[in-house]
Order: C-alpha cells, then sequence, then structure tokens
C-alpha cells in the first residue's frame, strides 16, 4: 500500500514541486495540497494522510499551530516540517508541538523521498547537531513533574534503552551495545512510547530530558526506583 502524504506550503510552485517528486515514486502518493494551516488540519482529518509536509510560515494559521491541531486531534500523520534554515527558531517549536522531524527546502528529491519513507515508517528525521541544540533547550527549559513520572513508570531496561536512543543510536546499536536482539530492542521501544503516550522517537527523548534522566553533555543517567 503506498505512503499517503499530504502537502502544505502557501506556495503553489513548492508544492508542485513536491507533488513531482514524490509521484514518481511507486511507493508513495500525493492525496492532497493545503495552501495554508486550516486547510491541512482540515485535510489531515479527512484524508488521513500518512506524512504531512508541512510549511511554517504560511497564512492565517501557520505551520506549528497546524502542527499542534492535528497531533492534539488523535490524526496519525507524521509531520515533516519544511524550513529555510536547518537552525530556525521554528524548529524547536515544531518539535514541541509534535512533528516528527524537518527538512530545508531546497532538500535533494532523493533525500525528499528517504524522509517521507523514514517518518512514515514511525522514526524520527533531526540531524545529529540540531538534534544536540534543541536537546539543549529542552534540557534548560525541562517541565519535570509530569515527565519524571512518566519515566518513573519505565523498567531499568526501558531506561537504559531511553538514554541510548538520546544518544542517537538506533536499533540496531542499541542491540549491539546491550547485547540483545534488534526485535527485542524494537519491542522495548515501542513500550517505552507508549509507556510515555509519545508518537515518536524525538518526543520520548525530549521526556527524557525534560524528566532529568538524560542530560546534555555528559551522558549521565538521573536515578529512578525500578
Amino acid at each position: 500500500m503506498a505512503i499517503k502524504v499530504l502537502i502544505a506550503d502557501d506556495q503553489a510552485l513548492v508544492r508542485s514541486g513536491f507533488r513531482l517528486v514524490v509521484e514518481t515514486r511507486p511507493d508513495l502518493e500525493v492525496v492532497g495540497e493545503a495552501e495554508d494551516g486550516e486547510q491541512a488540519v482540515a485535510l489531515s482529518l479527512e484524508l488521513e494522510p500518512d506524512v504531512v509536509l508541512m510549511d511554517v510560515r504560511m497564512p492565517g494559521l501557520d505551520g506549528i499551530e497546524a502542527t499542534r491541531r492535528i497531533v492534539a486531534a488523535g490524526a496519525a500523520a507524521r509531520i515533516l516540517v519544511l524550513t529555510t534554515f536547518d537552525l530556525d527558531e521554528y524548529v524547536y517549536a515544531a518539535v514541541r508541538a509534535g512533528a516528527s522531524g524537518f527538512l530545508l527546502k531546497d532538500v535533494r528529491p532523493g533525500d525528499l523521498v528517504d524522509a517521507i519513507r523514514l517518518v512514515a515508517g514511525g522514526n524520527a528525521l533531526l540531524g545529529p547537531t540540531v538534534t544536540r541544540r534543541l536537546l539543549e533547550r529542552f534540557a534548560d527549559e525541562r517541565e519535570s513533574g509530569a515527565a519524571a513520572d512518566a519515566v518513573a513508570g519505565l523498567t531499568g531496561r526501558e531506561r537504559e534503552i531511553l538514554r541510548l536512543l538520546a544518544s542517537g543510536l538506533s536499533n540496531a546499536e542499541i542491540a549491539e551495545r546491550l547485547v540483545l536482539g534488534e526485535t527485542t530492542v524494537k519491542t522495548h521501544v515501542s513500550s517505552i512510547l507508549r509507556k510515555l503516550g509519545v508518537r515518536d522517537r524525538v518526543q520520548a527523548v525530549i521526556v527524557a530530558y525534560d524528566a532529568g534522566l538524560v542530560r546534555p553533555g555528559d551522558g549521565r543517567v538521573a536515578s529512578y526506583p525500578n
């Protein structure tokens, strides 16, 4: 079954360009286009896309608030935010709002396709430098109460895996580090996401920083009861 994509951008030329790239792949399908945030929210709920390519700066409702509303509505769509600069202030707000990652607007066609497939599979898309900067900021502004309670509900093994997720390791790398099967790690990650009530790995790592389980720069893990 093809991955359904919704393109949200106020520039018709940008939408056309992304559509052209997406529709050349047999496993991807553009199900709709939105020219502002209000349309993006409405079409996300109506068309149930797997991935939304979301521009940030749109008239009326911007991409950040549109992302927040889509996530709050319980839509299954994963959201990739489109931005001009990789350290744009809006990237921080978008990830906080529930986006699964971001793309630069001058992304190469092959990378765009790879990104769509990646987030459709439940993964997150953030470059290492940006991830570090974002997580440092999350740590500085953490809201520890609810996050600490959520992390305290994890088993010791799950907290260990969450810490490794925060360091940027893939499931395969975590499996190698802990001498576990990759399927076992994947099961643990699914359990972590469910217990924390988050959509993807980036959101789980944000909770880890909010709770103080992981601290930027030193990799130390806070103590929680088993």
